[in-house]
């Protein structure tokens, strides 16, 4: 009887998995925003890496440059300071390996269907066409449960049909990953929840790369696998959490984790100060 190699043999320790490098590495990024009077820092020497499958969440009060981050990864906001690199390559400029989501609901085109609205990056950049990338719109839009909607124009549809369009015009790209700047911010409190709850049934059935903002301790908790906690401006990293219970929602768990970076976010710097 020959012994399995894969399996390190008779009385051997598996062989460890491989490590895979990260989809994602921001490392000492800067960013500023530079007015007629004033150079505003927007993050200083921010490090975080993303990798493949990760839903990973940038968390922080107001001002401490969450959304900067996401700019930047997008290559919208060039840093002063540090690099981003996806997949290994430098990120210089937007490209369709990364599309964002943004809250508002005007970010669709009014004079297009649901449809259509989820194939016009497709037919934009080439990455399909004709039939191709109706074919694939119209998966995504299944996906996100709009099937019946894929005729109807936006002003017709509810703000959570809207973010619902949104996401599935950026996952029809199929990038490399998905920004999301606070998606769910503008919905009352009940269709903010829905969305949280198909955007992880969602994710289980294709586990998508996703970059998420929010200032909500809840949201980050019940949506990250792994998250980022940013000092007060300018934004620093404060700590991260990762290896979070897949099972913690609606636990103690859950509540333990809140109370846990709330204290962080708020208590240590507060204890520090005085």
């Amino acid at each position: 009887m020959t012994s399995d190699v894969s399996q390190g043999g008779p009385g051997r320790a598996p062989a460890p998995a491989p490590v895979l490098p990260p989809l994602l590495e921001v490392s000492g990024l800067t960013l500023q925003y530079r007015t007629a009077r004033h150079i505003v820092t927007a993050t200083y020497r921010v490090d975080f890496q993303v990798h493949a499958g990760d839903r990973f969440v940038l968390l922080g009060p107001s001002g401490c440059g969450k959304s900067s981050l996401l700019k930047a990864v997008g290559g919208y906001l060039p840093p002063v300071e540090g690099t981003i690199r996806l997949s290994g390559r430098t990120v210089a400029e937007p490209g369709p390996d990364r599309m964002m989501v943004f809250q508002e609901f005007d970010q669709l085109l009014p004079w297009k269907t649901v449809l259509e609205n989820v194939a016009f990056p497709l037919l934009a950049t080439g990455r399909a066409r004709g039939a191709d990338a109706r074919e694939r719109a119209a998966r995504y839009v299944e996906k996100v449960g709009l099937t019946r909607f894929a005729a109807s124009f936006p002003h017709t549809l509810s703000g959570g049909m809207k973010q619902r369009v949104a996401i599935a015009r950026g996952m029809a790209m199929e990038p490399e990953i998905l920004l999301m700047d606070e998606p769910f911010a503008a919905l009352d409190a009940l269709t903010r929840r829905k969305m949280q709850e198909e955007l992880l049934a969602l994710w289980a059935g294709t586990r998508f790369t996703v970059l998420f903002v929010t200032h909500s301790i809840e949201e980050a908790v019940r949506l990250g696998t792994r998250i980022l906690l940013l000092t007060p401006h300018p934004g620093q990293v404060r700590a991260e959490l990762a290896g979070l219970p897949a099972d913690r929602l609606g636990t103690e768990a859950q509540a333990d984790l809140e109370r846990r970076i709330h204290g962080l976010l708020f208590e240590e710097p507060a204890r520090r100060a005085g």
